[in-house]
């Protein structure tokens, strides 16, 4: 009799642990997400929250699933309808000017003042410079840039497309949109297509 009163509270518990837990209710982690974010900062200096604010574009590449085909091309056909030629028609700027936008990543934080140049941060993904031993391989690098691609109108246009919004060819490309996001100013933009492209830049030596 011992052993049954022992092997009934036994089975019992076997009983409730096989029973399924009570559904819980579904969370909308993208609104949840959102929350938090809105939550944990706030405006200060030139930082202010409407960075927060995702256009379509982060929002569609922000998702766990990747973009269908046609989502991709609508999103890189908008994002290529914002990309505007530099108001003098003159692409290439001052190539010296480009290596110090390359090199600094400063700009943009709170503690920045909001006239103070941005920097381009560009060696932080990419081989730019023979000359420069630190930097990412995120991208690929750029050394020999124009040396390799020549400065045909197409490969002009293709790059300076590419630094104002990067979008543009490749719908979730991580790379900042310089122009786009006006993180660059047209002239620094200028000056960075002089460093990839100018033969006389050390890039393309």
């Amino acid at each position: 009799m011992k052993f049954v009163f022992t092997l009934i509270p036994a089975l019992a518990l076997l009983a409730s642990c096989a029973t399924p837990p009570p559904p819980v209710a579904a969370i909308d982690y993208d609104k949840a997400t959102a929350a938090m974010m809105a939550a944990s900062f706030q405006s200060r200096g030139i930082a202010t929250l409407d960075r927060l604010t995702q256009d379509q574009t982060n929002i569609e590449c922000s998702k766990d699933t990747e973009p269908k085909a046609a989502v991709t091309e609508a999103i890189e056909k908008a994002n290529l309808a914002t990309i505007k030629p530099p108001a003098d028609g003159k692409y290439l700027g001052d190539f010296k000017a480009g290596e110090v936008v390359a090199q600094s990543g400063r700009g943009n934080t709170w503690t920045d003042s909001a006239t103070a140049a941005n920097g381009g941060n560009c060696y932080n993904c990419h081989q730019i410079s023979k000359t420069e031993l630190s930097y990412g391989s995120l991208g690929p690098s750029l050394y020999n840039y124009g040396k390799l691609r020549g400065n045909s109108q197409a490969i002009v246009d293709y790059t300076w497309g590419k630094l104002n919004n990067a979008k543009a060819y490749n719908a979730c490309s991580g790379m900042p949109r310089f122009g786009h996001a006006k993180i660059l100013t047209e002239k620094q933009i200028k000056d960075v297509m002089a460093l990839l492209l100018d033969p006389a830049s050390p890039v393309n030596q």
